[in-house]
């Protein structure tokens, strides 16, 4: 039998977390003398203080090292478990990685000493032949699943010259899910239907407008510019408001080199 200090030694645990340990029944001592109440611990012990300290390093809360330690033996739930952590881990480092790709632009946009403006003006996107595809997409930034439709076209697709890929949301607020979304993109030539693409062509319509050269965290204070230009010049908001992208993720993987025109239709 081990004494505390010497358990403590060998686990390289301190005494007040292996009390704390007893305390929530995570690891209870071997034996507790009546009299002096000093905690021993058997050596095979060690075993499942070094589980423990294993899954504190993977991130498991003690509560849940718990009810793990119950099932350890049990290969199957306890790759179910160690399966669940991995995707949570997997799930919050994608976060933190954009997270991160956002201060490096604001950092970077502080270096160069960049004020953001925009210049609204009021133009008139022409009528279009167009390659279009509606549905709802589960995020915004799912936006991408709506453009791989375009995918099931057997013949190629020739853009229009100008070519005007669009993305229109239909919804009246703001979805942090099931987004109903348009996209469209003007095509020469003529093409058959598929099952998501339907081929159409689009009215003109008339939009305030500013175009927003780099990444799409710009796009708020956009909307923003345009809107207030809306208010402050006597115009009028007249259908849903829409993007342009003359220059995106499929022409160029460097968010700087994006150029995105934000579209207000106006009256």
């Amino acid at each position: 039998m081990l004494k505390i200090g010497d358990f403590s030694k060998l686990s390289r645990v301190s005494i007040r977390m292996l009390r704390h340990y007893d305390d929530i029944g995570l690891l209870k001592p071997a034996e507790t003398d009546d009299f002096t109440g000093y905690r021993y611990y058997r050596e095979d012990q060690l075993f499942i203080v070094a589980r423990i300290t294993a899954l504190k390093d993977m991130g498991f809360a003690l509560a849940d090292i718990v009810r793990i330690l119950e099932i350890y033996d049990d290969n199957e739930k306890l790759d179910d478990y160690l399966t669940a952590r991995q995707e949570e881990l997997s799930k919050q480092a994608k976060e933190t990685e954009y997270k991160l790709m956002l201060l490096d632009t604001a950092r970077n946009r502080l270096r160069r000493e960049q004020k953001m403006s925009f210049d609204v003006t009021v133009k008139t996107i022409p009528e279009r032949y167009a390659a279009t595809v509606h549905m709802t997409v589960p995020h915004y930034e799912d936006e991408g699943m709506a453009w791989g439709m375009m995918a099931e076209c057997k013949e190629p697709l020739i853009p229009a010259d100008p070519c005007y890929a669009i993305a229109e949301f239909l919804d009246d607020e703001f979805k942090e899910e099931n987004v109903e979304i348009i996209v469209s993109m003007s095509v020469k030539g003529k093409y058959s239907d598929t099952e998501h693409v339907k081929f159409k062509t689009l009215p003109a319509v008339k939009v305030a407008s500013c175009i927003v050269n780099g990444s799409y965290d710009q796009m708020g204070d956009a909307y923003a510019t345009v809107v207030s230009w809306i208010k402050a010049n006597g115009y009028k908001m007249n259908g849903p408001m829409f993007n342009i992208y003359h220059v995106g993720p499929g022409q160029t993987p460097n968010p700087e080199e994006f150029v995105t025109e934000a579209c207000f239709p106006v009256e």
